[in-house]
Order: C-alpha cells, then sequence, then structure tokens
C-alpha cells in the first residue's frame, strides 16, 4: 500500500468585483517581461526544491541554481552598458523579488553576488575593475563577497577596526586585522564559494587617517583553498537561509596592489599622496555607503514578496478549512443521520470568522501598500538626483524596517493561522518564516535604520527653521500649536461619519498631523536637552521618541504612496477594490495608534471606537475578495508548493 495522499476541500472563492489578472498587470508593472522569464526558469525541473537537510547539499543546489540564473543573462542585468549590460536597477530588483516566489537562501546569495559584491565594484570602483571583475561576477565564474560587518562593529561602519595600511616601497596596501573582534563575520559567500571580496577597512597613509575605504582582496584559490594569510571560518547551520555559505574572515597582513583600493571617490597616488574630491571625510563615508542603499530597497522588495506567498497559503487555506460552527451544539445522533458528505455542511470556514478576517486582512492590505510604495523607491532609484539623496536614502531605510518587520509579523500570524498544517515544512511557512526573519537585522538593523530616519527628518526640520530670528522660531513653534489646536477642535474630534472616515483625505491628514506633532514635540525637546548636553547624550535620551517619530513618517510615506499609485488606475472596479484596501490599511494603522491620539485629544473615545467597527466591516468586505487578490501575486503553484494551497 503506497503513501495515502493528502486530500483538502476545494478553496471556496465568491465572485469578485474585479479582474485578478488586470490587478496582476498593475503589480507587474513595467518589468512584466523581466518578471515573466524569471517565473519560466524556476518553474523548471532543474528548480525543484531541495528536500534534504544536509547543509552541504542544500548550498550545492542553491549555487547550481545561481548558475543557471548567470547562464540567463540575469546576472548582466546591472552591468554597465560598456560592457553589454542594462544598467537597470530596476529590472535587476524585479528579478529578485520575483525569485523570492522561490527560495530565499537563492535571493540572498544573489544579493550577494551581483548586489553587494558586484555592486560595490561597479559603484565604487573606476574602469580598471569593470573590465577586471564585473564580467566574471555576471557570469558567476567569479564568486565574491562583500566583507564590511566585523564582530566588533555591525551597524557602526566608520569604526571598523580592520586596517589598510599603504607602503610606498611596494606600493601595496596592508589588510590587516588587528584583534579578534576585527574579524568579518557573516559574510555571505565567504563560507565556501568566494574567492575575492570586497573589503572594508581604515585606510592608513603615511601614518594619517583617512577613514574607512573599500578594497578588493583575494581570499581563496581557484580550487577553493584559503589563501596564505586568510583565516576563514564557516558560519554553519543558522536559524534560515541555510542554503547560503556565511562565513568569518580575518587577514594577516595581505598585501594587494595599489589598484585594487576601489577608488571612485578617493585613490591614493604612487607618490603616497591621498586625494579625493570630497573635501570631508564624513561626507566621503556617506557618499560611499549610500551608493549601496539599492539594497535596501532589495531586500524589502524580496520580504514583502515572501510576504505575499505566505498570505497566499494562509487564505487559500482559510477558504477551504471549515471549523467549528452551528454543527458544536448538534447532538451525535443528529449528525449521524446526516447525508453522506454533509459532515462539514454545519461548520464555518475560517475565514468567515471575523478573528480569522482580523488576522489576515490588514496584513493584506498593508502588502499591497508596501509594494506600491517600494514602486516608488524602485523608479527613484535609478534616477536619483544629488538634492534628493538625502530624501531617498530616508524613505528607504524607514521603508526597508517597516517591510521587514511586517514580513516578520505576517508570516508568524500566517503560520499560527494555519494551525498544525502551519507548521509542516511542506506547506512551506516554517522556511518563509527562518528565511526571512534575518532580513531585520541585515542590511543595516532596523531600529538602527529608524533612528537614521528620525535624525534625518530632525535636520531637516532643523534646516527649515535656521537663519529664523529668535522671535520668529517662537512665532514658528506658536503657528504649529495653533494648528494642532484647530486639529482637536469638537467637530473633527466627534465626527463619526462613515464618509467622513473613509476619505483618504482624512487618513493622511490625521497621519500627517501626528507625524508633525511628534517632529514637533522631539525638535522642542532636543532644543531644551542641547542646553546642557552634546549631541550624542541628547539623541541617545530621545531614542523612544525619535523611534515613534520614524514610524508615523514611514506610515505616511506608504499611504502616500500607495494613493498616488491608486489615483493613477482607470480601471474602475480595479480601482474600487484597491480605495478599498487602502481604507483598511489606513484605519488599521490609525487604530494600532488609537492610544496617542486619545492621549492628545485628536479623538474623542466614540471616533475611535467608530474607526474600529469600520475595521470590522473593512475586513468582512476585503474577505469576498481575498482569494482573488492573492490570486494576483501570480505565484506560480511549484514556487508556492504548499498542499494545503493548492486545488
Amino acid at each position: 500500500m503506497g503513501p495515502i495522499r493528502p486530500s483538502y476541500p476545494p478553496i471556496e472563492q465568491k465572485a469578485t468585483t474585479f479582474d485578478p489578472k488586470a490587478l496582476q498587470r498593475l503589480l507587474d508593472g513595467d518589468q512584466v517581461e523581466i518578471r515573466d522569464r524569471v517565473k519560466q526558469l524556476i518553474t523548471q525541473p532543474e528548480f525543484r526544491y531541495y528536500e534534504g537537510t544536509d547543509v552541504e547539499g542544500y548550498r550545492d543546489h542553491v549555487l547550481q541554481w545561481l548558475k543557471l540564473i548567470a547562464d540567463a543573462g540575469i546576472g548582466r542585468i546591472g552591468l554597465p552598458r560598456s560592457l553589454g549590460g542594462e544598467e537597470n536597477p530596476a529590472k535587476f530588483i524585479a528579478a529578485a523579488e520575483t525569485l523570492a516566489f522561490h527560495d530565499f537562501s537563492l535571493v540572498i546569495k544573489l544579493g550577494v553576488q551581483y548586489g553587494l559584491f558586484g555592486g560595490s565594484i561597479q559603484l565604487l570602483g573606476t574602469e580598471y575593475h569593470h573590465r577586471k571583475y564585473l564580467p566574471d561576477c555576471a557570469s558567476a565564474k567569479l564568486m565574491g563577497c562583500f566583507a564590511m560587518t566585523e564582530i566588533g562593529h555591525g551597524s557602526n561602519v566608520q569604526a571598523l577596526e580592520t586596517t589598510a595600511a599603504y607602503e610606498k616601497a611596494t606600493d601595496t596596501f596592508v589588510i590587516n586585522s588587528p584583534t579578534y573582534s576585527a574579524g568579518k563575520t557573516f559574510i555571505g559567500n565567504a563560507g565556501r564559494d568566494g574567492r575575492v571580496a570586497t573589503v572594508f577597512g581604515q585606510l592608513e597613509v603615511n601614518g594619517r587617517h583617512h577613514g574607512v575605504h573599500a578594497f578588493l582582496v583575494p581570499i581563496r584559490d581557484e580550487n577553493g583553498k584559503a589563501l596564505p594569510g586568510i583565516r576563514i571560518e564557516d558560519n554553519d547551520v543558522k536559524l534560515g537561509l541555510n542554503g547560503v555559505d556565511n562565513g568569518q574572515i580575518w587577514f594577516d597582513h595581505i598585501r594587494i596592489p595599489r589598484i585594487e583600493m576601489l577608488n571612485r571617490f578617493a585613490d591614493v597616488k604612487d607618490s603616497g599622496q591621498y586625494v579625493s574630491d570630497i573635501q570631508s571625510p564624513s561626507a566621503r563615508f556617506f557618499t560611499m555607503i549610500g551608493t549601496l542603499v539599492g539594497g535596501r530597497v532589495s531586500i524589502a522588495a524580496g520580504s514583502n514578496n515572501v510576504c505575499k506567498s505566505a498570505l497566499t497559503i494562509a487564505i487559500r487555506y482559510a477558504a477551504r478549512r471549515r471549523q467549528f460552527g452551528r454543527s458544536a451544539g448538534v447532538s451525535a445522533s443528529a449528525v449521524e443521520d446526516r447525508p453522506e458528505g454533509d459532515s462539514h455542511s454545519l461548520e464555518t470556514l475560517l475565514i468567515d470568522y471575523p478573528a480569522h478576517q482580523r488576522r489576515l486582512l490588514p496584513a493584506l492590505a498593508t502588502v499591497f501598500a508596501i509594494d506600491f510604495a517600494l514602486k516608488h523607491l524602485i523608479q527613484q532609484l535609478g534616477s536619483r538626483r544629488t538634492g534628493d539623496t538625502r530624501s531617498f536614502e530616508t524613505k528607504a531605510a524607514g521603508i526597508k524596517a517597516f517591510a521587514t518587520w511586517n514580513a516578520t509579523r505576517t508570516i508568524q500570524t500566517c503560520r499560527e493561522s494555519c494551525g498544525g498544517e502551519g507548521y509542516i515544512a511542506a506547506n512551506r511557512l516554517a522556511a518563509l518564516k527562518a528565511d526571512t526573519d534575518i532580513c531585520t537585522t541585515f542590511e543595516g538593523d532596523n531600529t538602527v535604520l529608524m533612528q537614521l530616519v528620525a535624525k534625518n527628518l530632525l535636520t531637516k526640520f532643523k534646516e527649515k527653521i535656521k537663519g529664523m530670528q529668535p522671535a520668529q522660531i517662537v512665532r514658528f513653534f506658536f503657528d504649529q500649536k495653533l494648528n494642532a489646536l484647530f486639529k482637536q477642535n469638537p467637530i473633527f474630534r466627534r465626527n463619526e461619519n462613515q464618509e467622513h472616515l473613509l476619505d483618504s483625505e482624512f487618513h493622511l491628514t490625521i497621519m500627517r498631523f501626528r507625524e508633525s506633532a511628534i517632529i514637533l514635540s522631539c525638535a522642542q525637546e532636543f532644543r531644551e536637552l542641547a542646553k546642557t548636553k552634546d549631541v550624542f547624550s541628547a539623541f541617545t535620551i530621545m531614542q523612544r521618541q525619535l523611534l515613534e517619530l520614524a514610524h508615523a513618517y514611514v506610515e505616511c510615506v506608504i499611504l502616500e504612496k500607495f494613493l498616488e499609485a491608486i489615483s493613477k488606475v482607470d480601471d474602475h472596479s480595479l480601482k474600487r477594490t484597491l480605495d478599498r484596501l487602502s481604507q483598511l490599511f489606513a484605519l488599521s494603522q490609525i487604530e494600532s495608534n488609537r492610544a496617542w491620539y486619545l492621549e492628545h485629544g485628536v479623538f474623542s473615545g466614540a471616533k475611535a471606537r467608530a474607526i474600529t467597527r469600520l475595521v470590522d466591516k473593512l475586513c468582512r468586505e476585503v474577505r469576498n475578495e481575498a482569494v482573488a487578490l492573492v490570486d494576483s501575486f501570480g505565484i506560480p503553484d511549484s514556487c508556492l508548493a504548499a498542499p494545503i494551497a493548492l486545488e
């Protein structure tokens, strides 16, 4: 007798008012061609999931997948046109986020190889480095690493301990790890496959320190053996992403030719002279690091696509799985008297329970909102102007943090919503949960990124009032308080009218008000602290308020970009569906912050309760189209794989 195959009831789908294929076309956007090409690739037999538990076996699979992707030309999308590439970051991110439907270890391996290693060479190097390294990087003939993070210094990159001292007599840089804590750690491709690393270290020239710069350092020979003076240790088994060979690297006075310094923004001449067009060491550092911000956008996009997979599994399961209901109160004899095949007729679909809707459907709306906010960021990525740099980096940092935190919460909720089935490896939620958990930490720890967001917002606010006379500053703060009082007028506070509560202008106004009120409060507190504290101490004391400010800002940005995207939709039925999702996203965010609104007198208690009732109502409405909404993600069944989510 062979194994019994699981048999699930059909997925029950209600009639919808929109075409899921039309919504998929909107989500695919301008990059539909590369998305379809990647889907065709990852649905081939060669991309069948690795079901073993051996780490080396899994790593082998992921490496082979990467080489197949390279053979398909995807690695060349980001290359300079002079080397036969397309220089199209939006297209590359679309390919990477589509791969997230398949296996996240593959996405990270690809990100390390092309986004970090290749990206650092392309964005920090010059023509010599491009021609020497990028073609073999694109074809995956040369596997590389991005060695920035150290055991002792992760987020604080400016304080890295690795040194790179220029030696004029030999015209070389000497790369050294002076302490154990200077070891590079959690470096993708370092554990096994990488042969060259982009190494970040403190540059020393003639005894003078010039801050962190990047260098290309060989770490293995062609046979995979560590080179002399290079010590490599494997990070071994991790919580997830075990298809990626993370490792640690120490350098014992390794010499590299002077030309191997990535010298787009600074250089060392053979005379021993340090030169840079950017005079400020701090500005130079942030310029170098800022060129790599695309990695944050990619991580956010990939995490959001994994979130789509989790929601598809959980919502489809909820639309087929019945539990409890009227049969709970029926006697055993009555159940036995029911016709054969009618054992579930009195039970209720999970998705029809209000509590289940509350678990999944605001999260579904949030995924759509993040998707359109990311589209805005990706569009800006390839066309940034110098004046937009800080604004772009602020949005990228904030949305990366918001999206990855949301993925962690949502995937856990989806796992719980599927009960024991969600715990079974075959249903994919375990892998989705384990593989994306790290996204809240790498490419910038989320809490640190949100502090960066708040700092940038306060800097912008400071520039706004810069040059004002003391009397003008007092008047400015007074006017802001008058504006706050206006928002707290009785009519606004008590308006429970549904038309008012569903109005996108109300959503934006109230969320922007929260952001502006918090930044005003932070600015006033910082001014007071600055009278007796240094800047670092003042910011440290204010961390809680700063994080609150960053969250308020990011929520506003995501809603704004979602509404902007909806305003460009011509299909009326599709527009109505997206309007409902934007209302659910906005009101669920406002509801989650209702304590703040109540504390500051912006809402009456009755208005807060009306918002909660309206979120319930929107969940019931979105429930009717939930299956069609997840179908619009266009996830291939072979990628979804979960038996509980397939017909």
